[in-house]
This record gives structure tokens, sequence and C-alpha cells, in this order.
């Protein structure tokens, strides 16, 4: 495991139960920036449950505490998410300059754009293969391309906490290696911790740094490889043909 540098989220007895229904038990976590940290699981397993909470969405029991390299805790916290997917209406007249202008400027996206906002939007979109989408309306992106720009626009803040929600989900496999090694990127440039649920196993496997394997409580976490090999992840995982050695 790399050692902290700014940033480290720690999750310890996070449980979350609707009536008598426990859709968590117990659940404890230590993420680091610098690295990226995979939920896997079944569906109903509670993955999406458990960002939720901690983005506080939901009631729950534990804590969620996020830290400076010094172990004090970190004011102002910033989190950037990036959902499964965003309905957007295909004629809608909303572009991606607009939905991003929006979240850094006070000023009128309908009036006259601000040379200063173009040049850092398109700056920003640019890591991102996506600086060419700039005034292309929401609802005219691909898959690929909107999940691209949802994740400029969760990180255009500079976020010290990224959350991402089987972000590529229907995504075609082109548009996968593209997100996949953006974030990717992400993970080595930015002082950020980052937790993705995926159900993409390669790419757990090529990518992540920390798999956490979730089945309503922790059945196992470490590396890929520990988590892949352990009994609990076989037991899930066998009859699916998930499994490679």
């Amino acid at each position: 495991m790399k050692a902290c540098s700014l940033h480290c989220l720690k999750i310890e007895n996070i449980s979350v139960a609707i009536g008598d229904n426990a859709i968590l038990r117990d659940v404890s976590l230590h993420a680091h920036c610098g690295e990226l940290t995979a939920i896997i699981g079944k569906n109903g397993a509670g993955k999406s449950t458990l960002l939720r909470a901690i983005l506080g969405e939901i009631p729950h029991t534990g804590t969620v505490f996020f830290s400076g390299h010094d172990g004090s805790p970190a004011g102002g916290l910033k989190i950037g998410y990036v959902p499964q997917s965003l309905s957007v209406d295909s004629g809608s007249p909303t572009t991606v300059y607009d939905m991003l202008a929006s979240m850094i400027s006070n000023y009128p996206v309908f009036l006259q754009r601000r040379q200063k906002t173009v040049s850092r939007l398109r700056d920003h979109l640019s890591a991102f293969n996506a600086s060419h989408l700039l005034y292309k309306k929401l609802g005219r992106l691909s898959g690929g391309e909107l999940q691209r720009v949802l994740l400029a626009a969760a990180t255009l803040r500079k976020p010290d906490l990224l959350l991402l929600d089987e972000p590529v989900s229907g995504v075609d496999y082109s548009g996968l290696q593209l997100f996949y090694n953006i974030l990717d990127g992400l993970k080595k440039s930015c002082d950020m911790v980052i937790l993705i649920v995926s159900h993409d196993l390669d790419f757990v496997r090529r990518y992540a740094d920390k798999v956490v394997l979730l089945n309503r409580r922790m059945e196992a976490a470490g590396s890929p490889d520990e988590v892949f090999k352990s009994g609990e992840f076989k037991r899930l995982f066998a009859t699916t043909g998930a499994v490679k050695g």
C-alpha cells in the first residue's frame, strides 16, 4: 500500500438499514490519496448505498472521516461525483459550456461568453479528450462523451474525494478504454482519494490499487490479486465465469 500524501478517507463501521432490512453491516475501509479503490460485488451488495452514505445522502451509523496527511480533520472537503448516467432531454438547448460555466461563475451563461471562462474550460476538457465538445448540446452527446464530460465536471473544482458509481455502464469498448486511461491519469497526477463502484473486473484487475469486496458487509479487501484469489471472491463469482486463475 502506498503511503499517504495529503488526504485519507477513513470509513468505520458504516451500517445502513431500512426497517429490519440491513443493507450494509459494519463496513470499514481506509483509502489513500493517489490510489484508486474499487468496490465490487454482486447486484444488491450495497455498493451504491455505501457511496450514498459517504455523501451523506442516507441515514447511517458509523463514521466517515477525511483527514490531512497529519491525521487531523481536513476542513472544506470537496467531493466530486460521477453517476451511472445522466438523463438529458435530447432536445435540451443546454451545452457542455453552459453546464460547466454555471459551476464556476455567477455570470449568466445566456449572455456573451467570457473568453477567460472559455479558455479555462477548454483547457480543462482537453485532459478528458473532450475540448471539442465544449459547445455541443448535452442531449446530443454519446454515452462515452457524456461520461467524460461528467468526469470533467466532477473534477473541475479539484475535489479531495472523487466518487464514481459504475460510471461507464452502457459505454462501448473504445469509450471504456478512453475513460479508464483518463481515470488512471487522474490517479497519478492529482492529489485525491478515488473510489469507484465497478462491475468490470478486468478494469479492476488492471487499474485498481485496492479492491473492496462487498456483500452487504466487507467480505475481503486488499490488492486485486489478493481479493480475486480469496475464497470469498470465488464463492460469489465462480458461477459467473469471472474467476481467472
